[in-house]
């Protein structure tokens, strides 16, 4: 699970990778992009470790990513590098300045979101425009197939929708369509996580500017400089004196990542033992033998049946051997819809 993190220049969007880190620093000075692996909070997988007393924990993780932003708030479009490396992920998370930007020419936070996703959705149409000339010059070499010719309806679609200046994400496309254009990975019909990046004096009181961008993507307020500094505090007791400060419970860090799942449409099931236990995120409504996939390819090959039961049942019976008793542990085919909160064991033969 990859999230692009993206934002106008000056947005404190460095800020924010710096609160994640608690490093100080952010992509480097040849613009090169840098990388943080942030675990997913999750207090299940605690209890499961008190519980089973294993030699290794291993925590659900989201790979943020800092990136250049725009060099200017009237920049036509990004650089092609940030773009690309874009693509590359499976969220975009856009940072808005909400601590200086009525000093700067960038506009309110809903404006400068506006404009960063009409620079995404002109590169897509450019994306777009090339693929659909691309399709003409085979035409003309001969290899009008049916495949070319589907792909070019897709296409065509797609263009027309862009050309309303209308987002990806606003267009229905059937399961086989949506398998043929994936590749391209089109900016626009990525899931947004949108942090808005509040200065002390004004945190916790921007709802209704919160409001005004939930239609867009998943919002939340980070007061950036804040707990970019927190990140770098050493001392426990002083970090929590100074959140309670701030009227914060958890991190920047742990706020991000589930506000990640949550966007992504992710779950979290485990597997559970003397040597790991550990959280996986997966797509809801992902299958047994797909999330198998996710532990190992050979789990997914040789899938015979997933030994399941769920943590809840778990948490409230305490042993396994009651689960049994109550009816409460399950074998489950391939096709079985994993929950969130399952604890999977899975049997299978290569």
């Amino acid at each position: 699970m990859k999230l692009g993190l993206t934002g106008l220049s000056q947005c404190g969007k460095t800020t924010i990778f710096q609160a994640l880190t608690g490093a100080k620093y952010g992509f480097g000075s040849a613009m090169e992009p840098v990388s943080t692996i942030v675990h997913v909070l999750d207090p299940r997988l605690n209890w499961l470790s008190d519980k089973y007393q294993p030699r290794k924990t291993t925590p659900a993780t989201v790979e943020v990513v800092d990136l250049p932003g725009s060099m200017t708030a009237d920049d036509e479009l990004l650089s092609l590098a940030v773009l690309r490396e874009l693509r590359n992920t499976d969220a975009l998370s856009i940072v808005l300045d909400n601590f200086h930007y009525d000093s700067t020419d960038c506009g309110p936070p809903r404006s400068q979101l506006m404009n960063l996703l009409s620079e995404f959705l002109l590169s897509d149409l450019i994306v777009v425009e090339k693929r659909l000339e691309k399709i003409q010059s085979q035409y003309r070499r001969g290899q009008k197939t049916a495949e070319l010719q589907r792909e070019e309806r897709v296409l065509d679609r797609i263009k027309s929708h862009l050309d309303d200046e209308l987002l990806l994400d606003s267009l229905a496309l059937n399961l086989d369509d949506a398998k043929l254009v994936r590749g391209f990975q089109f900016l626009t019909q990525k899931p947004r996580l949108l942090i808005l990046n509040s200065s002390e004096d004004n945190f916790n009181s921007n709802y209704e500017i919160l409001s005004e961008l939930n239609d867009q993507g998943i919002a939340i307020e980070f007061a950036g400089k804040f707990e970019m500094e927190l990140a770098q505090l050493t001392d426990p007791d002083d970090k929590i004196l100074f959140m309670e400060d701030m009227g914060l419970t958890i991190s920047a860090r742990d706020r991000l990542s589930q506000a990640a799942l949550q966007v992504l449409g992710y779950i979290n099931f485990f597997t559970v033992g003397s040597d790991e236990v550990r959280a996986w995120n997966i797509r809801r409504g992902m299958s047994a033998v797909q999330a198998a996939g996710e532990i190992h390819s050979d789990l997914a090959r040789g899938f015979i049946r997933a030994e399941c039961f769920h943590y809840d049942d778990l948490f409230e019976l305490n042993e396994e051997k009651f689960l049994r008793q109550h009816g409460r542990f399950r074998l489950e085919g391939k096709d079985y819809t994993v929950r969130d909160g399952d604890i999977m064991n899975i049997r299978f033969n290569v």
